[in-house]
């Protein structure tokens, strides 16, 4: 009966596409007014984005200037399309429609050029096979009573809410698939009651409503492992962060545009002031195979999630995506976005702190260690949109007990970067010396870290900073520390070190004229701290 619903939920979903529509990204040639706007940041940022931004330098810059209106409404008008989400941060749309007419788009003045999803209308032909990424998930086992202890001081989060860290300060954005009943369960009236439950935005129907019912309640279980409270039974790992509920994903089609919706509300999020996106999704198949990637694009820099993410982070995001649920299958290696060196990677173990045989794993595709930390997400406490508290299986679940305690510890070491934070628990981590593709560095000490933030708190700060970036010939590194002797390690895509050098200048420049195009990870280390850029060379 299941798989007969199934199929027919293909079916339907194949009709409401329409036969030979296509869906593509169209991207623009410029921005209105953005000069204005630079100059007037407030009016496209709110005051606590730019507090936010200010607190550890970063830069507002065109990318923050939404889409001209005027070319999203000539787009629309257009015969045969459909416009379905916007990026201001890649200044494009998402549109849906003839192949023909899609293509006919490149005529108007003011489009720079038409990507299509079906990558072999652009280059080269995918098939693969389709996946339910909610398949493990949606899997609930017994409930036993009062063990919600162990996902919480596994990680050692437990010692932080006792000082008081519990997220309080702290805004976290979830994107998920749905927040059904999350405004009158139980388990969430503490964080009502408090006015820290902050609203949110369905950009898959465009509705503010993001508390009914989407056909499952995944999203109001990872919130639940965050602001989840029931006394004497379950605290979420971060109660007292503010948030924000973003649905992206539609659980009906697995469709390309679901990576834009995702844009769209990190998008949201950064000009609202976010300082944290947990995201419990991952995109590596559709149910248009020719939309599929392949586990070698999981590369960071393919999915177009994935490089919205890496925007994300650059704007001072702390981005945290589950790792995905495919180390049992053919698929195996992590999705997007979580394939991007930006974002904090999170796969999963069971109660004994053992590797979870579904947890997605890191590959040579990735730039960067992946997973980067584990947590449970074999048999997780959640909460469901019933109020009962349950068991359910996936990486959804141990991201989000991540992210909340990543808000606590944020709160705890209110100065230090989000780079810093993600450094600060990788080096609390069990395997910290020895990571592996299964548990990355491992089981992060939460506690520890916080030891760790604080016994370098009184030491003079250095700063780091490289321009431009995006490179075209060469960049400018500089650091304010001219007394020691640092090194300058940069790694290209598939983790090879392309340039070493010592570093005793404060200013340093750096030719990479002959690189080829691409995303470059770039590692200061002057032995007492280190500092992790990612470098664009166009």
């Amino acid at each position: 009966m299941k798989l007969k619903l199934f199929f027919s939920l293909l079916l339907i979903n194949s009709c409401l596409l329409g036969i030979g529509q296509e869906d593509a990204w169209v991207y623009f040639t410029d921005k209105a007014n953005v000069e204005f706007h630079l100059n007037n940041p407030a009016t496209i940022l709110t005051q606590q984005a730019l507090n936010r931004k200010a607190q550890f330098g970063v830069g507002i810059d065109e990318r923050d200037v939404p889409v001209n209106e005027d070319y999203i409404t000539q787009i629309k008008n257009q015969t045969g399309i459909t416009v379905l989400a916007k990026s201001k941060w890649f200044n494009a749309v998402h549109v849906r429609g003839e192949e023909a007419d899609i293509n006919s788009l490149e005529a108007l003045d003011f489009v720079e050029n038409v990507v299509f999803a079906n990558q072999s209308l652009n280059t080269n032909s995918r098939l693969l096979q389709l996946n339910d990424k909610f398949e493990i998930e949606n899997t609930q086992t017994n409930y036993n009573y009062g063990n919600t202890f162990n996902q919480v001081t596994m990680i050692s989060v437990g010692q932080l809410h006792q000082q008081g860290y519990t997220g309080n300060g702290m805004i976290v954005a979830v994107l998920d698939s749905g927040f059904s009943n999350v405004d009158g369960m139980g388990a969430f009236e503490n964080l009502r009651n408090s006015g820290k439950l902050l609203g949110g935005y369905d950009f898959v129907d465009r509705i503010n409503d993001v508390y009914a019912f989407t056909g499952n309640d995944h999203g109001t279980k990872v919130l639940s492992d965050m602001a989840g409270f029931v006394q004497d039974e379950f605290v979420g790992t971060a109660p007292d962060a503010s948030y924000y509920l973003f649905r992206t994903e539609d659980v009906f089609s697995e469709n390309p545009v679901e990576e834009s919706y995702w844009v769209e509300a990190a998008e949201r999020a950064d000009s609202l002031g976010v300082h944290i996106i947990n995201s419990s999704l991952g995109y590596t198949t559709y149910d248009r195979p020719e939309y599929s990637y392949t586990p070698s694009q999981m590369n960071g820099t393919t999915a177009f999630v994935s490089r919205g993410a890496g925007i994300a982070a650059q704007k001072g995001i702390l981005v945290v995506n589950s790792a995905g649920n495919s180390g049992h299958v053919s698929w195996e290696t992590v999705g997007a976005p979580a394939d991007s060196p930006d974002v904090f990677t999170i796969g999963a173990v069971d109660s004994n702190g053992d590797y979870a045989f579904f947890s997605s794993v890191g590959s040579t595709a990735q730039p960067t260690q992946k997973p980067d930390i584990v947590a449970r997400g074999l048999s997780t406490f959640v909460i469901n949109d019933q109020n009962n508290i349950v068991n359910n299986s996936g990486t959804s679940f141990s991201a989000p007990l991540i992210a909340g305690a990543l808000a606590s510890l944020m709160q705890a070491l209110p100065n230090k970067s989000p780079e810093e934070i993600k450094q600060l628990v990788r080096e609390s981590s069990s395997q910290f010396t020895s990571p592996d593709n299964f548990l990355g560095f491992g089981i992060p000490n939460f506690s520890d870290a916080l030891q760790l933030g604080l016994s370098v708190e009184d030491e003079q700060p250095i700063q780091f900073s490289i321009f431009p970036n995006p490179v075209k010939d060469s960049f400018i590194f500089t650091q304010s520390v001219s007394s020691e002797i640092g090194e300058i390690f940069i790694y290209n895509q598939l983790g090879k070190l392309v340039y070493q050098s010592r570093v005793i200048e404060n200013y340093n420049q750096v030719d990479a004229s002959n690189w080829a195009s691409g995303v470059y990870i770039l590692n200061f280390d002057l032995g007492t701290t280190s500092k992790q850029f990612k470098l664009i060379k166009l």
